[in-house]
């Protein structure tokens, strides 16, 4: 094709090679522009690696306080507050904000989930019953509680292999007792928080709302 003529007969006007030239670097530098940002938008849907033929955080297994077997999946269309909990902690106190979360939203589909560890300054030691109890009396716990798990190292629970691994929905170990995450309703990691974050914190009741709201695909 004669891009000139070409462009002279579209155009109706005198177009010079170097125009030409300029208009086809134009059109590259919008190309790559575009294969990028396709490229970080496939990265950014592409799903976090789960093992074996397991497809979603609710199918792990887990058991529950008592150490009956059970998955998540029990829970599943409902959105959930998956925290790893500790008796001993300067942070335990913040089981009366996780009840008062289960109260306030229970109805609309929030489940807390407490999963014990003693991987932070050894300040979960007790056994299931005892954390049990520990928690009936001293706050009050009606949330589902769980069987006391590892959240670090090479045999944490997959779990949090799924949750904080390499290849998890957000890489890097927990910090401490009473890390926070957050499941949409599809079963889809939405957001992690922090130890320190509260449990009446305006960015986590936020977070929760959102979910709530929104519908499981």
């Amino acid at each position: 094709m004669n891009l000139r003529k070409y462009y002279e007969e579209k155009v109706g006007a005198d177009v010079t090679n170097a125009n030409i030239l300029r208009c086809f670097q134009t059109y590259s530098v919008l190309m790559k522009a575009l294969l990028l940002f396709q490229s970080i938008m496939l990265i950014s849907m592409t799903p976090f690696a789960l093992a074996g033929d397991i497809k979603s955080i609710l199918d792990i297994p887990v058991k529950d306080i008592k150490g009956k077997a059970t998955k998540l999946g029990d829970h599943s269309g409902k959105v959930l507050l998956i925290v790893n909990v500790a008796s001993e902690c300067g942070n335990t106190p913040q089981y009366a904000g996780l009840q008062a979360l289960w109260e306030k939203y229970k109805d609309r589909g929030l489940v807390v989930c407490g999963f014990p560890s003693n991987d932070f300054g050894a300040q979960e030691p007790g056994t299931n019953a005892e954390i049990k109890a520990f928690c009936d009396k001293k706050y009050h716990v009606t949330f589902p509680m769980f069987d006391k798990v590892k959240v670090l190292g090479a045999d944490r629970h997959p779990l949090y292999v799924a949750l904080t691994g390499k290849d998890g929905a957000f890489p890097g170990d927990v910090a401490w007792n009473f890390g926070k995450f957050l499941i949409g309703r599809d079963g889809k990691p939405l957001q992690r928080f922090g130890p320190d974050t509260q449990p009446n914190d305006a960015a986590l009741a936020k977070a929760i709302e959102d979910a709530l709201t929104a519908k499981a695909k």
